[in-house]
Protein backbone atom coordinates (compact mmCIF):
# COMPACT_ATOMS: atom_id res chain seq x y z
CA UNK A 1 0.00 0.00 0.00
CA UNK A 2 1.46 3.42 -0.89
CA UNK A 3 1.82 6.61 1.92
CA UNK A 4 -0.98 8.34 0.34
CA UNK A 5 -3.59 5.35 0.73
CA UNK A 6 -2.01 4.29 4.24
CA UNK A 7 -2.83 7.65 5.46
CA UNK A 8 -6.16 7.63 4.43
CA UNK A 9 -6.96 4.47 5.91
CA UNK A 10 -5.85 5.63 8.91
CA UNK A 11 -8.18 8.69 9.04
CA UNK A 12 -10.94 6.41 8.17
CA UNK A 13 -10.17 3.76 10.96
CA UNK A 14 -10.35 7.57 13.52
CA UNK A 15 -13.35 7.85 11.91
CA UNK A 16 -14.81 4.37 12.55
CA UNK A 17 -13.60 4.41 16.44
CA UNK A 18 -15.58 8.04 16.41
CA UNK A 19 -18.69 6.12 15.10
CA UNK A 20 -18.13 8.64 12.32
CA UNK A 21 -17.29 6.47 9.59
CA UNK A 22 -20.18 6.42 6.83
CA UNK A 23 -20.50 4.28 3.89
CA UNK A 24 -23.03 3.98 0.84
CA UNK A 25 -25.99 1.73 0.29
CA UNK A 26 -27.01 0.78 -2.91
CA UNK A 27 -30.88 1.09 -3.40
CA UNK A 28 -32.27 -1.17 -6.25
CA UNK A 29 -35.65 0.22 -6.07
CA UNK A 30 -37.51 3.59 -6.53
CA UNK A 31 -37.87 5.94 -3.67
CA UNK A 32 -41.03 5.30 -1.63
CA UNK A 33 -42.06 3.83 1.77
CA UNK A 34 -40.32 0.77 0.92
CA UNK A 35 -37.17 -0.06 -0.85
CA UNK A 36 -34.98 -2.70 -1.32
CA UNK A 37 -31.44 -2.64 -0.19
CA UNK A 38 -29.18 -5.97 -0.42
CA UNK A 39 -32.01 -8.05 -1.94
CA UNK A 40 -34.11 -7.01 1.55
CA UNK A 41 -37.27 -5.07 1.53
CA UNK A 42 -36.89 -2.38 4.62
CA UNK A 43 -39.64 0.35 5.65
CA UNK A 44 -38.14 3.45 5.11
CA UNK A 45 -38.09 6.24 7.31
CA UNK A 46 -35.08 8.10 5.83
CA UNK A 47 -36.73 9.96 3.05
CA UNK A 48 -37.46 13.37 2.46
CA UNK A 49 -39.67 12.40 -0.58
CA UNK A 50 -42.82 13.97 1.71
CA UNK A 51 -45.81 13.92 -0.63
CA UNK A 52 -44.48 10.39 -2.68
CA UNK A 53 -44.37 12.39 -5.08
CA UNK A 54 -41.09 10.88 -6.52
CA UNK A 55 -42.34 8.00 -8.16
CA UNK A 56 -45.55 9.43 -8.86
CA UNK A 57 -46.84 8.47 -12.33
CA UNK A 58 -47.48 12.32 -13.71
CA UNK A 59 -43.71 12.84 -12.76
CA UNK A 60 -42.07 10.30 -14.71
CA UNK A 61 -44.24 10.66 -17.74
CA UNK A 62 -43.35 14.48 -17.83
CA UNK A 63 -39.17 13.22 -17.31
CA UNK A 64 -39.80 10.80 -20.14
CA UNK A 65 -41.88 13.03 -22.80
CA UNK A 66 -38.73 15.33 -22.17
CA UNK A 67 -35.72 13.09 -22.86
CA UNK A 68 -37.33 11.71 -26.02
CA UNK A 69 -37.69 15.40 -26.86
CA UNK A 70 -34.49 17.02 -25.63
CA UNK A 71 -32.27 14.04 -25.02
CA UNK A 72 -30.66 13.05 -21.82
CA UNK A 73 -28.30 15.94 -21.69
CA UNK A 74 -28.43 20.08 -21.84
CA UNK A 75 -25.15 20.12 -23.67
CA UNK A 76 -23.42 22.66 -21.65
CA UNK A 77 -24.07 25.77 -19.38
CA UNK A 78 -27.33 27.41 -19.96
CA UNK A 79 -25.41 30.63 -20.97
CA UNK A 80 -23.40 28.62 -23.44
CA UNK A 81 -26.16 26.67 -25.28
CA UNK A 82 -27.67 24.54 -22.14
CA UNK A 83 -30.86 26.58 -21.81
CA UNK A 84 -33.45 24.38 -22.97
CA UNK A 85 -37.03 24.99 -23.11
CA UNK A 86 -38.17 22.87 -19.50
CA UNK A 87 -35.98 25.13 -17.70
CA UNK A 88 -38.01 28.01 -18.66
CA UNK A 89 -40.94 26.38 -18.28
CA UNK A 90 -39.68 25.34 -15.08
CA UNK A 91 -38.55 28.86 -14.05
CA UNK A 92 -42.20 30.81 -14.82
CA UNK A 93 -44.04 28.06 -13.22
CA UNK A 94 -41.85 27.91 -10.04
CA UNK A 95 -42.31 31.82 -9.47
CA UNK A 96 -46.09 31.94 -10.29
CA UNK A 97 -45.81 29.05 -7.19
CA UNK A 98 -43.77 30.81 -5.42
CA UNK A 99 -45.77 34.66 -6.17
CA UNK A 100 -42.53 36.59 -6.50
CA UNK A 101 -41.38 38.40 -9.76
CA UNK A 102 -39.50 35.35 -11.32
CA UNK A 103 -37.04 32.49 -10.13
CA UNK A 104 -33.79 30.84 -11.38
CA UNK A 105 -32.77 27.35 -10.96
CA UNK A 106 -29.60 25.21 -9.59
CA UNK A 107 -28.35 22.00 -10.17
CA UNK A 108 -28.92 21.52 -6.09
CA UNK A 109 -30.26 23.49 -3.61
CA UNK A 110 -26.48 23.93 -2.38
CA UNK A 111 -24.97 25.23 -5.63
CA UNK A 112 -27.93 27.69 -5.48
CA UNK A 113 -27.17 28.86 -1.85
CA UNK A 114 -23.02 29.21 -2.45
CA UNK A 115 -23.89 30.92 -5.85
CA UNK A 116 -26.67 33.14 -4.34
CA UNK A 117 -24.86 34.26 -1.27
CA UNK A 118 -21.33 34.63 -2.79
CA UNK A 119 -22.91 36.62 -5.92
CA UNK A 120 -24.29 39.35 -3.27
CA UNK A 121 -21.65 39.50 -0.34
CA UNK A 122 -18.04 40.05 -0.58
CA UNK A 123 -15.36 40.96 2.40
CA UNK A 124 -17.04 44.53 3.34
CA UNK A 125 -20.68 43.04 3.80
CA UNK A 126 -21.81 41.08 6.96
CA UNK A 127 -23.82 37.68 7.40
CA UNK A 128 -26.34 36.65 10.13
CA UNK A 129 -27.15 33.13 9.88
CA UNK A 130 -28.89 30.62 12.46
CA UNK A 131 -26.89 28.43 14.61
CA UNK A 132 -28.30 25.84 12.78
CA UNK A 133 -28.59 26.44 9.08
CA UNK A 134 -27.65 23.83 6.60
CA UNK A 135 -24.16 23.32 5.55
CA UNK A 136 -24.67 24.62 2.22
CA UNK A 137 -25.38 28.60 4.15
CA UNK A 138 -22.67 27.86 6.32
CA UNK A 139 -20.08 27.28 3.33
CA UNK A 140 -21.69 29.96 1.34
CA UNK A 141 -20.84 32.31 4.27
CA UNK A 142 -17.50 31.41 4.73
CA UNK A 143 -16.66 31.40 1.18
CA UNK A 144 -18.18 34.58 0.15
CA UNK A 145 -15.64 35.99 2.69
CA UNK A 146 -18.30 38.58 4.34
CA UNK A 147 -18.15 38.82 8.14
CA UNK A 148 -19.65 35.94 9.79
CA UNK A 149 -22.12 36.18 13.04
CA UNK A 150 -24.06 33.30 13.95
CA UNK A 151 -27.04 33.84 16.35
CA UNK A 152 -28.60 31.24 19.17
CA UNK A 153 -30.76 29.07 17.20
CA UNK A 154 -34.54 30.57 16.91
CA UNK A 155 -33.35 33.44 19.40
CA UNK A 156 -34.32 36.63 18.72
CA UNK A 157 -32.75 38.81 21.00
CA UNK A 158 -29.42 37.13 19.53
CA UNK A 159 -30.08 38.11 16.66
CA UNK A 160 -31.10 41.58 17.24
CA UNK A 161 -28.20 41.90 19.52
CA UNK A 162 -25.79 40.63 16.41
CA UNK A 163 -28.31 43.01 14.03
CA UNK A 164 -27.00 46.17 16.40
CA UNK A 165 -23.53 45.12 16.42
CA UNK A 166 -23.51 44.84 12.72
CA UNK A 167 -25.03 48.29 12.24
CA UNK A 168 -22.25 50.41 14.49
CA UNK A 169 -20.50 48.13 11.60
CA UNK A 170 -21.46 49.65 8.66
CA UNK A 171 -19.21 51.28 6.91
CA UNK A 172 -19.87 53.82 3.63
CA UNK A 173 -18.06 53.77 -0.02
CA UNK A 174 -17.29 56.12 -2.18
CA UNK A 175 -17.75 53.41 -4.69
CA UNK A 176 -20.48 53.69 -7.18
CA UNK A 177 -20.87 50.04 -7.39
CA UNK A 178 -21.23 49.39 -3.51
CA UNK A 179 -22.33 52.54 -1.56
CA UNK A 180 -22.21 50.75 2.05
CA UNK A 181 -21.96 47.36 4.00
CA UNK A 182 -24.87 45.23 3.09
CA UNK A 183 -26.09 42.37 6.49
CA UNK A 184 -27.82 40.03 4.76
CA UNK A 185 -29.66 37.34 7.65
CA UNK A 186 -30.46 33.36 7.17
CA UNK A 187 -32.31 31.31 8.66
CA UNK A 188 -34.63 28.21 7.43
CA UNK A 189 -38.35 28.00 7.55
CA UNK A 190 -38.50 24.58 8.73
CA UNK A 191 -35.04 22.89 10.00
CA UNK A 192 -33.55 19.89 8.47
CA UNK A 193 -32.43 18.19 11.46
CA UNK A 194 -34.56 19.35 14.38
CA UNK A 195 -37.86 19.85 11.84
CA UNK A 196 -38.80 22.81 14.19
CA UNK A 197 -40.33 26.22 12.50
CA UNK A 198 -38.25 29.64 12.71
CA UNK A 199 -39.92 32.70 13.93
CA UNK A 200 -40.40 34.05 10.38
CA UNK A 201 -42.65 36.97 11.37
CA UNK A 202 -40.81 37.93 14.21
CA UNK A 203 -37.53 37.78 12.06
CA UNK A 204 -39.05 40.14 9.44
CA UNK A 205 -39.61 42.94 11.71
CA UNK A 206 -35.75 42.92 13.24
CA UNK A 207 -34.70 42.85 9.39
CA UNK A 208 -37.15 45.72 8.62
CA UNK A 209 -35.86 47.57 11.23
CA UNK A 210 -32.45 47.14 11.18
CA UNK A 211 -32.67 47.14 7.31
CA UNK A 212 -31.02 44.10 6.21
CA UNK A 213 -31.58 41.57 3.94
CA UNK A 214 -33.02 38.19 4.83
CA UNK A 215 -33.08 35.26 3.17
CA UNK A 216 -34.80 31.93 3.98
CA UNK A 217 -34.26 28.31 3.12
CA UNK A 218 -37.58 26.59 2.24
CA UNK A 219 -36.08 23.47 1.15
CA UNK A 220 -38.55 21.47 3.88
CA UNK A 221 -41.59 23.48 3.91
CA UNK A 222 -42.31 24.00 0.26
CA UNK A 223 -45.41 21.91 -0.55
CA UNK A 224 -46.49 21.73 2.95
CA UNK A 225 -47.42 24.47 4.28
CA UNK A 226 -49.38 27.22 3.71
CA UNK A 227 -53.48 27.69 1.53
CA UNK A 228 -51.50 27.50 -2.21
CA UNK A 229 -49.01 24.97 -0.65
CA UNK A 230 -45.71 27.48 -0.84
CA UNK A 231 -44.16 27.06 2.25
CA UNK A 232 -43.98 28.70 5.63
CA UNK A 233 -43.65 32.15 4.47
CA UNK A 234 -47.49 32.02 2.71
CA UNK A 235 -48.26 29.66 6.01
CA UNK A 236 -47.29 32.97 8.16
CA UNK A 237 -48.43 36.11 5.64
CA UNK A 238 -44.97 36.89 5.14
CA UNK A 239 -44.14 35.91 1.71
CA UNK A 240 -43.95 40.00 0.21
CA UNK A 241 -40.81 40.59 2.80
CA UNK A 242 -38.54 37.80 1.91
CA UNK A 243 -35.97 39.37 -0.08
CA UNK A 244 -34.41 35.70 -1.20
CA UNK A 245 -36.30 32.97 -0.77
CA UNK A 246 -34.44 29.79 -1.25
CA UNK A 247 -35.72 26.04 -1.79
CA UNK A 248 -35.24 22.32 -3.48
CA UNK A 249 -37.12 20.51 -5.84
CA UNK A 250 -35.56 17.36 -4.77
CA UNK A 251 -38.11 16.53 -1.11
CA UNK A 252 -41.79 17.19 -1.50
CA UNK A 253 -41.59 18.50 -5.14
CA UNK A 254 -40.44 14.85 -5.92
CA UNK A 255 -37.93 15.94 -8.57
CA UNK A 256 -33.96 17.50 -8.18
CA UNK A 257 -32.48 20.46 -8.54
CA UNK A 258 -32.53 23.91 -5.97
CA UNK A 259 -34.00 27.21 -6.74
CA UNK A 260 -34.31 30.55 -5.91
CA UNK A 261 -37.02 32.61 -6.02
CA UNK A 262 -37.39 36.42 -5.51
CA UNK A 263 -37.51 39.99 -7.78
CA UNK A 264 -36.60 39.75 -11.75
CA UNK A 265 -34.03 42.27 -10.28
CA UNK A 266 -32.53 39.68 -8.10
CA UNK A 267 -32.45 36.85 -10.78
CA UNK A 268 -31.49 38.81 -13.24
CA UNK A 269 -28.01 39.43 -10.75
CA UNK A 270 -27.76 36.04 -10.43
CA UNK A 271 -28.00 35.12 -14.05
CA UNK A 272 -24.90 37.44 -14.51
CA UNK A 273 -22.92 36.69 -11.15
CA UNK A 274 -23.56 33.55 -9.59
CA UNK A 275 -20.87 31.24 -10.66
CA UNK A 276 -21.80 28.19 -9.18
CA UNK A 277 -24.90 28.75 -12.12
CA UNK A 278 -22.90 30.19 -14.78
CA UNK A 279 -19.90 27.76 -14.73
CA UNK A 280 -21.98 24.51 -14.01
CA UNK A 281 -23.53 22.16 -17.17
CA UNK A 282 -27.43 22.78 -17.05
CA UNK A 283 -28.75 19.64 -15.21
CA UNK A 284 -30.92 17.01 -16.95
CA UNK A 285 -33.97 18.06 -19.12
CA UNK A 286 -35.78 15.39 -17.71
CA UNK A 287 -34.89 16.49 -14.17
CA UNK A 288 -36.75 20.11 -15.09
CA UNK A 289 -39.63 18.70 -16.94
CA UNK A 290 -40.47 16.28 -13.51
CA UNK A 291 -40.33 19.58 -11.32
CA UNK A 292 -42.70 21.28 -13.40
CA UNK A 293 -45.18 18.43 -13.22
CA UNK A 294 -44.27 18.07 -9.29
CA UNK A 295 -45.08 21.51 -8.55
CA UNK A 296 -48.28 21.25 -11.40
CA UNK A 297 -49.61 18.52 -9.04
CA UNK A 298 -48.93 20.06 -5.54
CA UNK A 299 -51.34 22.80 -6.71
CA UNK A 300 -54.08 20.48 -8.28
CA UNK A 301 -56.73 18.95 -5.74
CA UNK A 302 -55.39 15.64 -5.59
CA UNK A 303 -52.12 17.61 -4.39
CA UNK A 304 -53.99 19.75 -2.04
CA UNK A 305 -54.65 16.15 0.06
CA UNK A 306 -51.65 15.11 0.32
CA UNK A 307 -50.01 17.58 3.29
CA UNK A 308 -53.09 16.07 5.06
CA UNK A 309 -52.01 12.71 4.73
CA UNK A 310 -48.94 13.55 6.03
CA UNK A 311 -49.91 15.02 8.90
CA UNK A 312 -51.85 12.53 9.71
CA UNK A 313 -49.54 10.11 9.88
CA UNK A 314 -47.17 12.60 12.12
CA UNK A 315 -50.28 13.18 14.26
CA UNK A 316 -50.12 8.75 15.17
CA UNK A 317 -46.65 8.77 15.63
CA UNK A 318 -46.34 11.90 17.84
CA UNK A 319 -49.53 10.73 19.99
CA UNK A 320 -47.12 7.48 21.40
CA UNK A 321 -43.73 9.22 20.89
CA UNK A 322 -44.68 12.98 22.06
CA UNK A 323 -41.28 14.65 21.21
CA UNK A 324 -42.37 18.26 20.09
CA UNK A 325 -45.24 20.75 21.66
CA UNK A 326 -45.80 23.09 18.32
CA UNK A 327 -48.54 24.62 16.85
CA UNK A 328 -46.71 23.81 13.40
CA UNK A 329 -46.22 20.51 12.69
CA UNK A 330 -43.63 18.53 11.17
CA UNK A 331 -42.30 15.79 8.91
CA UNK A 332 -39.01 15.78 10.79
CA UNK A 333 -39.07 14.20 13.64
CA UNK A 334 -35.56 13.82 15.70
CA UNK A 335 -35.34 10.62 18.40
CA UNK A 336 -32.22 12.00 20.04
CA UNK A 337 -29.61 9.57 21.22
CA UNK A 338 -26.56 11.44 22.28
CA UNK A 339 -23.05 9.40 21.50
CA UNK A 340 -22.62 8.60 17.83
CA UNK A 341 -21.79 4.61 18.45
CA UNK A 342 -25.30 4.31 20.36
CA UNK A 343 -27.41 6.09 17.71
CA UNK A 344 -25.20 3.31 14.79
CA UNK A 345 -26.39 0.41 16.83
CA UNK A 346 -29.78 1.76 17.33
CA UNK A 347 -29.77 2.27 13.49
CA UNK A 348 -28.70 -1.31 12.88
CA UNK A 349 -31.11 -2.77 15.38
CA UNK A 350 -34.19 -1.54 13.33
CA UNK A 351 -32.34 -2.47 10.31
CA UNK A 352 -32.02 -5.95 11.73
CA UNK A 353 -36.17 -5.15 11.76
CA UNK A 354 -36.50 -4.60 8.41
CA UNK A 355 -36.89 -0.46 9.30
CA UNK A 356 -34.93 2.20 7.38
CA UNK A 357 -33.96 5.58 9.68
CA UNK A 358 -30.30 7.06 9.36
CA UNK A 359 -28.14 7.55 12.46
CA UNK A 360 -27.75 11.57 11.77
CA UNK A 361 -24.00 11.80 13.61
CA UNK A 362 -21.28 15.19 13.35
CA UNK A 363 -20.87 17.10 11.44
CA UNK A 364 -24.39 17.07 10.14
CA UNK A 365 -24.95 17.97 13.80
CA UNK A 366 -23.22 18.75 16.92
CA UNK A 367 -20.79 16.31 18.42
CA UNK A 368 -22.54 14.74 21.21
CA UNK A 369 -26.29 15.34 19.34
CA UNK A 370 -26.12 12.47 17.48
CA UNK A 371 -29.90 11.14 16.46
CA UNK A 372 -32.35 8.90 14.41
CA UNK A 373 -34.14 11.35 12.63
CA UNK A 374 -37.57 9.71 11.41
CA UNK A 375 -39.28 11.61 8.33
CA UNK A 376 -42.85 10.55 7.65
CA UNK A 377 -44.22 11.11 4.27
CA UNK A 378 -47.66 10.78 2.80
CA UNK A 379 -47.40 8.02 1.40
CA UNK A 380 -46.78 5.83 4.90
CA UNK A 381 -49.91 3.99 6.12
CA UNK A 382 -50.98 4.25 9.26
CA UNK A 383 -50.04 0.24 9.53
CA UNK A 384 -46.29 1.59 8.95
CA UNK A 385 -46.13 4.00 11.57
CA UNK A 386 -47.70 1.30 14.28
CA UNK A 387 -44.50 -0.87 12.99
CA UNK A 388 -42.31 2.16 13.64
CA UNK A 389 -43.89 2.42 17.11
CA UNK A 390 -43.72 -0.70 17.97
CA UNK A 391 -40.15 -1.34 16.61
CA UNK A 392 -39.03 1.53 18.95
CA UNK A 393 -40.79 0.46 21.88
CA UNK A 394 -39.35 -3.29 21.69
CA UNK A 395 -35.44 -1.45 21.95
CA UNK A 396 -36.45 0.19 25.06
CA UNK A 397 -33.52 2.70 24.80
CA UNK A 398 -33.51 5.97 26.68
CA UNK A 399 -34.11 9.09 24.92
CA UNK A 400 -34.43 12.55 25.77
CA UNK A 401 -37.28 12.87 23.82
CA UNK A 402 -39.10 9.77 23.75
CA UNK A 403 -41.50 8.09 26.27
CA UNK A 404 -40.45 5.24 28.03
CA UNK A 405 -42.45 2.02 26.64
Amino acid sequence: MNPFDEELNRRLEALREQGLRRELRRVDSAQGPRINIGGKTYLNFSSNDYLGLAGHPALKEAAIKAVEKFGAGAGASRLICGSLAPFHELEEVLAAFKGTGAALTFSTGYAAALGTVCSLLGKDDIIIIDKLVHACIVDAAKLSGAKLRIFDHNDLNDLEEKLKWAEKNIQYSTSNIQHRTRVLVVTESIFSMDGDAAPLREIVALKKKYDAWLMVDEAHATGLYGKNRRGLVEELGVSDRIDIQMGTLGKALGASGGYICGSRALIDFLVNRARSFIFSTAPVPAAAAAATAGIQFVQSAGGKALPKKLWARVAEFQSTIGNRQSAIPGAIIPLIIGDETRAVELASKLRRQNIFIPAIRYPTVARGAARLRVTLTAAHAADDVATLIKALADLKFKSPNLKSP
